[in-house]
This record gives C-alpha cells, structure tokens and sequence, in this order.
C-alpha cells in the first residue's frame, strides 16, 4: 500500500536502529524526520544518504528528555512537512552496567527521562497532531523497547530493563486511550542487536559473549528490527493495537 506524502518522524535515528528503520522508512517512500541529540554528522551522512537515493529527510536536534527540545522538534516537522502520520520512539539510552545497590539518583533521573518520559513526551505531541480527536488523519506510533523487560537485566542494567518495563505498558495503556481517534500505538522488543548501544553502556564485546545464549545462536542486526516496526506502522497492521512484538532471536 502507498505510503505516498506520508510523514515519519523518528526518535534516536542517528545510529543503530533508528537509523536502518529511517533508511527502510524512506526506501519505503515515507518522508523522514530523523532526530538527534549529539551525532551530527551521523544525522547529516544518513540525510545524505536518503536524498542521494531519491528520499526525503531532514534532521533534527532536539533532546527527547526536555520538553522544550520535543515541542521544538515536532515544530520543525510540521513546519517542513505539514503533518506526521508516524512516531518511532527509538531514543534511549544505557549507562555502565551496575548493581542497583551501586547505582545513584542522578544515574536513575537520567534514564528514566530520556527512556521514559521522552517516549511519552513525545507520543503526547504526536497524539495532538494525528488524533481525530484533535482534527488529525490518525496514525500509528511504534516504541522501542527491549527484551530486557521481561529478563530484568540483573547484574547490569536493572535501570534499563525497568524503563523499558514502563515503556511497554505505557504502549498498552495510550493504545487503548486512543484507538477510537484513528492511532494505533504498538512496540517491538529488540533482543541482543549488533549496535553501539552496547559500547556506550561500557561494554563493546557484549554481544559476542551474550551471543551463545539467544536460542537462535546469533545476534540480531538493526535492519531486522527496521522491518518489524515498519510492519507495524504499515496498513499491513491495520488491526494491530497494542501489542508487544519480541524480536529476540527466541531470548
């Protein structure tokens, strides 16, 4: 089905996933509004991209974790592109593994705001923009959350794991409040994806020793996750609400 004149904007879509979901998305022929908070020139090289193979993006900064970044951003979307048909709550982040008896206050408030409130931050002003409620077509949000929700991630990142706990029934709770007003609210569960996340959280080889234990004995790569959300905010999920798809590799 023709995604023609449609608008994605897509959260955390410098690098990983976010940035395979934006190259898919406008292959697919959506419009793409990829944010970013520090990688600009991994913002600007996908943009690039997109255009050199006929899409069209642009980028933009913004941190998900203040509220006057996300108002900002959706600003800029609406003063390019003019509507938005599509959320991809990809932003998040990890910090170094720690047992929570290890772990401070300023370490939780910081992923929490950016795991959590972000996402909801932003489906907020998505939610304003595509609501029939609110005089919009509809549209459909994906979040990004992890395996980690339902595994706990002890010894390393329970913080993490918890947020994305939150994630997944904020999905269930704001899909039931606004599948009447034309949105459709799903999430994926990435298992172990070969990206820099787990770098960034202090840990570069974790996916090769972690990778003896996924059912399917290898990680997952970032465009395999690419083409589940792309599913779920294609009409090809028309009847899909709520729902929580685990793309695990059987983890």
């Amino acid at each position: 089905m023709s995604v023609a004149g449609r608008t994605v904007l897509i959260t955390g879509g410098a690098r990983g996933i976010g940035a395979a979901t934006a190259r898919l998305a406008a292959a697919r022929g959506w419009r793409v509004a990829v944010n970013f908070v520090a990688n600009e020139e991994a913002a600007a090289r996908l943009v690039a991209d997109i255009g050199a193979g006929g899409g069209d993006a642009f980028a933009i900064r913004g941190d998900v974790g203040e509220e006057s970044d996300v108002m900002a951003m959706f600003a800029a979307v609406d003063a390019r592109f003019g509507r938005l048909d599509a959320l991809v709550n990809n932003a998040g982040i990890v910090t170094p593994k720690s047992r929570v008896d290890a772990m401070d206050a300023e370490r939780l408030l910081r992923v929490m705001r950016v795991n959590v409130v972000g996402a909801i931050l932003c489906a907020r002003e998505a939610v304003r923009r595509m609501s029939t409620r609110h005089g919009g077509r509809g549209g459909a949000i994906v979040n990004v959350s992890s395996i980690a929700a339902t595994l706990g991630s002890a010894g390393e990142y329970v913080d993490y794991a918890a947020s994305k706990g939150a994630v997944d029934t904020f999905t269930i709770g704001l899909a039931r409040e606004v599948a009447a007003e034309g949105i459709r609210v799903n999430a994926v569960r990435p298992g172990i994806i070969d990206t820099e996340i787990h770098a960034s959280g202090g840990q570069p080889d974790r996916v090769a020793a972690l990778r003896g234990g996924v059912p399917m004995r290898r990680e997952g790569q970032a465009g395999e996750i690419a083409n589940a959300i792309l599913w779920l905010l294609s009409d090809e999920a028309s009847y899909s609400t709520g729902a929580i798809l685990n793309a695990s590799g059987g983890r």
